[in-house]
């Protein structure tokens, strides 16, 4: 039987270690000069100073959604539900601020309600999807798809479908700050991947989810917890974005019921086209930011260029696809 040990060890998508990690690592950034070069040609707007101060804030957004995805990928699963969360977090914080903020209550503590019944919202979802998949072994996709259309449900149903307007402006200006001269959305995304960092990488639950995506049946013979620890995983996904909503709330000073937009499949192509492996137990947080810049400077160069939003999500689609396969292909080369 294997040791507890030996099996939580930080496999090749760990932080600090395995050079064919950092050698995946090292062509995404290579891409995006390129990619960001081949751009600049075209159209002059795009390699200059305010343009890329833009891109890197929109960036953090996407960072956030996409670093929660990778904690599920980690296991062999995903999160579908993931748009229609932050959709659902959106509206019902915002119901809860302005209804407050109607009836008098202090902005303090209206904001302060607002936050946590965003944050348990998520975390019933993610409950869900975690309890689902992990306790009764239904597949990621078909669970994480019921709970899609659940949050869904409850994001137009509360809000009729409308935009929640009158967010108190306590709420909505605090992105619009600074914490020792830089912007929160910066600070918080890297509070965020900093803390999730240590976290997977230097903590038994963190490295049991890369053991448990590497090698399921290892870990059970180890005697690790998987059913809890997949549970929280998703719980844990399911946070991190509603933390995301929250900002985005934030952003547009209201609670959107379609918020979510394309943001799952967004968060999956960040996290796979930065080298989190759909096959699991492959990825980190550094892989992630790449893979999120790449998507945001890939979404910028076409918006620069006057692409059809339906052109650029036949491109988005493709390059997901050429990821997977050539994901497939160094997976299969590496073991």
């Amino acid at each position: 039987m294997l040791s507890t040990e030996i099996s939580i060890r930080p496999t090749e998508g760990s932080p600090g270690i395995a050079p064919t990690a950092w050698l995946r690592l090292a062509v995404l950034p290579a891409l995006i000069v390129l990619m960001e070069a081949g751009f600049s040609t075209v159209h002059s707007d795009v390699l200059t100073a305010r343009n890329l101060v833009n891109v890197f804030q929109q960036s953090t957004y996407l960072i956030v959604f996409a670093a929660a995805q990778m904690v599920v990928i980690l296991t062999r699963g995903f999160d579908l539900s993931l748009g229609t969360t932050v959709s659902a977090v959106s509206v019902a914080s915002a119901l809860v601020m302005t209804s407050l903020a109607a009836g008098g209550v202090p902005d303090p503590v209206t904001v302060a309600a607002g936050i946590a019944v965003g944050l348990g919202l998520a975390l019933l979802v993610g409950l869900f999807n975690g309890v689902f998949v992990a306790w009764f072994n239904v597949n990621p996709f078909v669970a994480t798809l019921g709970s899609l259309n659940i949050a869904l449900g409850i994001a137009t149903t509360i809000s009729g479908g409308n935009p929640v307007f009158n967010v108190p402006n306590a709420f909505s200006n605090f992105l619009d700050g600074k914490i020792f001269g830089v912007l929160v959305p910066l600070v918080v995304a890297g509070a965020l991947c900093i803390a999730l960092y240590f976290l997977l990488g230097y903590t038994v639950f963190g490295r049991s989810l890369y053991l448990i995506g590497n090698n399921p049946r290892a870990a059970r013979l180890a005697g690790l917890p998987s059913v809890r620890y997949l549970t929280i995983a998703y719980i844990t996904c399911s946070l991190l974005a509603a933390f995301g909503s929250l900002m985005l709330t934030a952003r547009t000073g209201s609670g959107e019921p379609d918020l979510g937009g394309s943001l799952m499949l967004e968060s999956i192509a960040a996290a796979v086209i930065g080298g989190v492996s759909l096959q699991g137990g492959i990825g980190g947080i550094v892989q992630v930011i790449f893979g999120a810049v790449f998507i945001t400077m890939l979404s910028n160069g076409m918006d620069l260029l006057q692409v059809s939003g339906y052109i650029q999500e036949i491109t988005l689609g493709c390059v997901i696809i050429v990821a997977v396969y050539l994901d497939r292909l160094w997976t299969a080369r590496t073991q």
